[in-house]
């Protein structure tokens, strides 16, 4: 006969209303990856994005939101128009690479070009879209950036690669089967 288990313990709750509840919630929440891109001055800037989210089919309006503490914040704080694009699961180096401080984001290794309004569309992505900025809404540390598609181009159904990138549990990951 084996002795009974010891009952498993959870972990101490996180405070109510505070910020690691919030985390420890939302990594349990898988998210697609995106990337956001603007004109800085004529120069070309982005950052990964998982907070993008639909808004409205009638007008086409998307949300996403990014921290005034970013090296993006002053273009997409000044920017008429933006691009969203929607990687590949192929593509955790291109998400990482724009998600980490410093990076030389738009150099050798990243495939794009000028799109509609001049943003800067990101080359073998899923889906892309310009958006026209319609809203900046203060939300603590962040802005919730409101925009509406004005041009795009979804290539995920023609590829057989179609598949999207999700981030979950702090981590770049893949759909399963």
């Amino acid at each position: 006969m084996t002795a009974p288990s010891a009952p498993t313990v959870p972990p101490a709750p996180a405070a109510a209303g505070s910020p690691e509840l919030l985390r420890s919630v939302f990594r349990q929440h898988a998210a697609g990856v995106a990337v956001i891109t603007a004109l800085d001055g004529g120069r070309p800037v982005g950052f990964t994005a998982t907070s993008l989210n639909s808004v409205s089919a009638d007008p086409p309006l998307l949300s996403f939101s990014i921290s005034t503490g970013s090296s993006s914040w002053p273009a997409i704080g000044h920017s008429e128009h933006v691009g969203v694009h929607i990687l590949a699961e192929q593509q955790r180096d291109l998400a990482g690479l724009f998600a980490r401080s410093g990076a030389d984001r738009f150099g050798e290794g990243t495939g794009w070009r000028p799109g509609p309004e001049g943003v800067p569309v990101l080359d073998g992505v899923l889906a892309w879209l310009v958006c026209r900025v319609v809203a900046r809404v203060p939300a603590g540390q962040h802005r919730v950036v409101i925009a509406e598609a004005v041009a795009g181009h979804s290539l995920g159904e023609v590829r057989a690669d179609g598949r999207p990138l999700l981030y979950h549990q702090g981590r770049f990951n893949a759909l399963r089967d």
